[in-house]
């Protein structure tokens, strides 16, 4: 592949969107009164959040409350490590096995093409959530899908899976469904258990979990582009439980996080079903996933979990997904 960076269609200006607008405060001592311990810290997010017009991009920015009072984490499962390494046809497209300097990350006006979305409305059953992910996952590849081709990287969906079961079999091993598995990419396959999707807790919340197909599909694109392989392969090197494997297991998630919020971006406002509500929802949300919720040390911290999404949904620039050439203190 040429080192110069390809001709995309939608360079220059892609459409940006702004942090949600203040949002009353009454509600916002509503929401505090229940947990006294973090009120000081869930001011501190609310002010951050709530600048109107400003975009709240910056990595380093802790704005969550603690962990114990956070809601419930409506968590994707991540993305199991591959069976086996690709071997893509040498006279095809091919991944790219690189991070850092992979060609994707390297124009920072490229980002996604602003387009149309339309979802059916969010209903709380099996079937509900499979015709709403269906489409969804038809805009993610309408979106993703010729920002790879240009790539010449060998792009095709991913497939989607709903399975009822209590667990479910994937190429990276049986994962049991639970809160830690609302949603769960393995091997270009999307799997999401309606029973992992916590409908009694995020209700008629469709905004949440445009987000969370979004981070896995996220996950594909890091498939394609050969991202994934090439972050597997560091973590095998260092050990999956090794402070620099588990390292770069974070710089993984959260570059899929902020492709999530790329997507998100570039969809709301455009006419379709993507409404500014569902990016709020989506926005306010993310501060309450990430490692200081689950006790684990591979996802990022609540505040890096919510800071990268926000990242990708205002700039709308695939540059400023650049965990790999992140200093650890971003992606801790």
């Amino acid at each position: 592949m040429p080192d110069a960076q390809p001709d995309l269609p939608w360079l220059g200006r892609p459409h940006t969107v702004s942090a949600p607008k203040r949002r009353s405060p009454v509600a916002v001592i509503g929401v505090c009164l229940g947990a006294a311990a973090v009120l000081v810290l869930g001011l501190v997010a609310i002010v951050a959040l709530n600048r109107t017009g400003t975009p709240l991009a910056n990595p380093n920015l802790r704005d969550t409350p603690s962990a114990q009072d956070a809601p419930a984490p409506l968590r994707s499962g991540g993305a199991g490590a591959p069976a086996s390494a690709s071997n893509p046809s040498a006279t095809g497209p091919q991944k790219i096995l690189k991070l850092a300097d992979h060609p994707i990350l390297q124009d920072p006006n490229a980002g996604l093409q602003n387009r149309v979305c339309t979802l059916p409305t969010w209903q709380s059953t099996q079937a509900g959530a499979e015709a709403f992910f269906t489409a969804a996952s038809k805009c993610l590849d309408g979106a993703w899908g010729p920002f790879l081709q240009t790539y010449h990287l060998p792009f095709t969906p991913p497939a989607l899976h709903f399975p009822t079961g209590a667990s479910f079999e994937t190429e990276c091993g049986t994962i049991q469904v639970g809160i830690a598995t609302a949603a769960y990419y393995c091997e270009n396959n999307l799997y999401v258990p309606f029973r992992g999707l916590q409908t009694d807790q995020y209700g008629n919340n469709p905004g949440v979990y445009l987000a969370l197909i979004a981070h896995e599909y996220g996950h594909h694109v890091q498939e394609v582009a050969g991202l994934m392989d090439a972050a597997w392969q560091k973590i095998y090197e260092a050990g999956q439980n090794s402070p620099a494997g588990l390292e770069m297991s974070r710089r993984k998630e959260l570059q899929a996080q902020c492709f999530s919020g790329m997507f998100l971006g570039a969809h709301v406002d455009q006419g379709g079903t993507v409404t500014r509500d569902m990016y709020n929802k989506a926005w306010n949300d993310q501060e309450t996933r990430g490692d200081n919720t689950s006790r684990s040390h591979d996802h990022g911290t609540n505040a890096h979990y919510a800071s990268w999404w926000r990242a990708g949904a205002t700039s709308n620039r695939i540059a400023d997904c650049n965990t790999f050439a992140a200093p650890s203190s971003q992606v801790s």
